[in-house]
């Protein structure tokens, strides 16, 4: 027993020594943005730029895998003078007026490419893909920990997946009210994934009896830094 419990302390040792080693974090000191558009299966040739009689600026583009963002600062603001934005491809070229007052910043609007539209936010089918995407992978990270420590009991894998879909669930909703290229959004899921480390010691500790308590913590200690180091990288990579 004592080996293995000298074997489980090395290993979420390892986990945190390869945390802590992680690259310094700058702060951000850049411009928030004043528009940022989604856009869904960009084609290669989009280009967006705001401004009227085609003395426009040209949005700036970040790559997301599946999506890209073009985002105008409001400096680009006080130069287009107007909200008319400009959208064209190699095969199609139109214009979108926005009339409506716009915040300082943090404007996100969703570019429909086939029916030429500019619907404010961020769509619903979008976020539940995106949150249902990131606790998959958050949840498969955490079984695998799991089973290495040797939980098999059904009891035990009905009390993983409740809890890990209450917090997980939680966690990963409150994340997506974030904007897409918010600064400070991994301190923002350290934050978060404190309270859902406490909440998981006490549930797992309260409700799962297979193995002996300090079993049990070290396995859940192990699964959430693995994870907040998995989901520190995920939304670097992915959409928000």
């Amino acid at each position: 027993m004592y080996g293995k419990d000298k074997l489980l302390l090395i290993m979420i040792l390892s986990i945190v020594m390869l945390i802590t080693a992680a690259p310094a974090c700058y702060g951000n000191s850049a411009e928030p943005p004043s528009i940022l558009i989604i856009v869904p299966d960009a084609p290669d040739d989009l280009e967006i730029s705001i401004g009227p009689d085609n003395a426009n600026i040209k949005a700036s583009m970040r790559d997301k895998i599946i999506e890209r963002y073009y985002v105008f600062y409001s400096a680009d603001l006080r130069i287009a003078k107007d909200y008319n934005i400009n959208i064209s491809t190699e095969d199609d070229n139109f214009e979108i007026l926005l009339e409506e007052p716009l915040k300082t910043y943090n404007n996100i609007y969703t570019l429909d490419l086939e029916n030429q539209t500019l619907t404010p936010g961020k769509s619903l089918s979008r976020s539940i893909s995106l949150v249902s995407l990131r606790i998959a992978l958050t949840l498969l990270i955490e079984a695998a920990i799991f089973w290495l420590f040797c939980f098999r009991n059904k009891r035990s894998w009905v009390v993983f997946f409740a809890v890990n879909l209450i917090t997980q669930g939680a966690l990963n909703i409150w994340l997506n009210g974030s904007g897409p290229l918010a600064s400070y959004l991994v301190f923002s899921l350290i934050f978060a994934e404190f309270f859902v480390f406490i909440a998981e010691i006490i549930l797992f500790l309260k409700l799962i009896k297979e193995h002996s308590r300090r079993r049990t913590l070290l396995c859940v200690i192990t699964a959430n830094f693995l994870s907040l180091f998995a989901g520190g990288y995920i939304i670097t990579v992915l959409p928000m």
